[in-house]
């Protein structure tokens, strides 16, 4: 995402949450146009197509995927620290999550397809939001 577009989507974010009287904007178009922008965004190191009605969804998990490690690291069978993870990026291919910014870099963790990946990374979400619960 561009810089023009990211404060975009805060100018939209900050509209839509101040605006009391709705009428007075096009509420629909603003909120039609943060979507399309925060699809970009979440969807930025997701290296292969997302489609039907639940992409929306699935690139928001892969981008609060990648927030969670960025802050809490990835104990895993491959470790990566949050400086590296900050340093290298993460992205995500079919049968795989990766340290870098393609599927020859270093694996995260493999999948069999990428419905059980995306099984992984949204109950990984949800793991660190329960424990942020208690």
């Amino acid at each position: 995402m561009t810089k023009k577009q990211i404060k975009r989507l805060k100018e939209i974010n900050e509209i839509l949450h101040n605006e009391r009287d709705w009428k007075k904007i096009d509420s629909h178009s603003l909120i039609m146009e943060r979507c399309a922008l925060e699809f970009k965004r979440n969807k930025e190191n997701i290296n292969f197509s997302l489609k039907k009605d639940n992409k929306y969804y699935l690139a928001a998990q892969c981008h609060q995927f990648t927030k969670n490690l960025l802050k809490h690291g990835y104990n895993g069978f491959n470790n990566a620290t949050k400086e590296e993870i900050e340093k290298e990026g993460v992205c995500f291919n079919k049968y795989s999550i990766n340290v870098g910014y393609s599927q020859y870099c270093k694996d995260l963790k493999r999948f069999n397809s990428k419905e059980e990946m995306f099984g992984f990374v949204i109950g990984y979400n949800e793991a660190v939001n329960n424990s942020k619960a208690i």
